[in-house]
């Protein structure tokens, strides 16, 4: 009797793969949301409008139609997958059915909420969604740089705050964003330094030193907050701005134009970033070199590319970038206080692995993120019946549905962390 059992256990494991899954997942949460969602909806309409108020054009639907019909939709994609579709659907369709869930969501809460706050002003939560996601488009940056390369940047969190504290303590001295900018810059890459140092030249565990690095950082700059932040915000903390700029033509677009092209120097420079970096690291001779240095540094070293040489440029490197975002709080939207950065390097690196470690992919990750965070502030701001202590959770919680969800199905570059030795 045992052969049999053996046989159907193979069977049973064939059938089970990763996909099915997460179809069946995705199955569960369809009708939890058609179920759910639906009975707590209310027959009012949900507006999306596609403005920054309540009034304009707007799509509306009634909540409780709205509410079972995402479901239903989410419900049929998470059948579709656990059925099988192929696997060149398999991305679209899980999309599809994610999409679905949020919209049912979305119904039960925007049809629920107060008399005059039953609408969703898409133009503000396309720019807040942008907004929250910068620092993480710059730290997720820095990651491909530093990982693509073959060192593991856990650092992410400490290059973010020296950045931010950097661009805030230095454009205040000198009453300029561009000094504050470039010091921004330095600030980051002061840090990377270190994990260079320390990583390429000391061989000192990666993981443990951007542990580390990130204590320094939070120490460095909390110190000097008190001494000289608190004590003269004046004089220490009172930076300029980067003002808006505005794109004819394109800032007319409906949504996403005036989310998207009526901007600041931030926003621009972190799409612009990501484009050049895609290219530089699939399409030159630099980029193939970094890809081999993090896949293969043995191989790379025997063609003449000096590994070491270039894993310290490509670190300092990961710094500047992640340096400058950490100034897009303080150059553009805040004052500088204690450990502002709050974890999002963390989540940028959660963005890069939930980006495959690609510039481009990291940037949808960083939006997914972003998204997670300003619906976080929507829902609070209209009322929800959520705890406010669940809507603080949602973005870390979408982080680490993201990333356990990718376990196995991701891979890191071959020789990421792993310290090269020349022979």
């Amino acid at each position: 009797m045992a052969v049999p059992d053996v046989a159907t256990a193979t069977v049973d494991e064939g059938f089970w793969t990763r996909n099915r899954k997460v179809g069946a997942a995705l199955l569960a949460l369809g009708v939890l949301a058609a179920v759910l969602f639906g009975a707590l909806a209310t027959d009012r309409q949900a507006r999306f409008t596609l403005s920054e108020t309540e009034g304009g054009a707007a799509l509306e639907i009634n909540g409780t139609i709205g509410a079972i019909l995402f479901g239903v939709i989410a419900t049929a994609a998470g059948g579709a997958l656990l059925a099988g579709v192929p696997k060149r659907w398999f991305t679209l369709v899980l999309g599809v059915g994610l999409v679905a869930f949020v919209l049912s969501f979305l119904c039960w809460q925007v049809s629920a909420a107060p008399e005059g706050r039953n609408f969703m002003p898409m133009v503000n939560i396309v720019r807040g969604t942008f907004i929250l996601a910068l620092p993480l488009v710059f730290g997720a940056l820095a990651g491909v740089l530093c990982e693509r390369s073959g060192v593991v940047n856990v650092a992410i969190e400490g290059q973010l705050l020296m950045g931010a504290f950097s661009g805030a303590l230095f454009g205040s001295l000198f009453n300029s964003v561009w000094v504050g900018l470039v010091a921004a810059a330095i600030g980051g890459a002061f840090i990377s330094l270190l994990l260079a140092v320390f990583a390429i030249r000391y061989l000192v565990d990666q993981v443990v030193m951007g542990v580390v690095l990130n204590l320094l950082a939070v120490g460095i700059t909390g110190f000097l907050y008190e001494r000289l932040m608190q004590t003269n915000a004046e004089k220490y903390n009172s930076a300029p701005r980067f003002t808006n700029w505005e794109i004819p033509l394109l800032k007319d677009i409906p949504v996403i134009g005036p989310a998207l092209f009526r901007g600041n120097l931030f926003l621009y420079v972190g799409l612009l970033l990501v484009l050049v970096i895609h290219l530089a690291l699939f399409r030159t001779r630099w980029g193939l070199r970094t890809r081999s240095v993090g896949e293969h540094p043995t191989a790379a070293d025997t063609l003449g590319v000096k590994v070491l040489g270039l894993r310290y440029r490509n670190v300092l490197l990961a710094g500047v970038v992640a340096g400058i975002g950490g100034a897009s709080y303080t150059l553009a939207l805040y004052t500088f206080t204690k450990n502002m950065i709050g974890g999002k390097g963390f989540i940028a690196l959660a963005a890069l692995i939930f980006g495959r470690w690609s510039p481009t992919g990291a940037l949808l990750a960083a939006l997914f993120f972003g998204f997670a965070d300003q619906l976080a502030t929507y829902l609070g701001a209209i009322g929800s019946s959520i705890p406010s202590q669940f809507l603080a959770m949602l973005p870390y919680l979408a982080t680490i549905l993201a990333v356990a969800g990718l376990v196995g199905r991701v891979r890191a570059p071959a020789a990421d962390g792993k310290p090269y030795i020349k022979g």
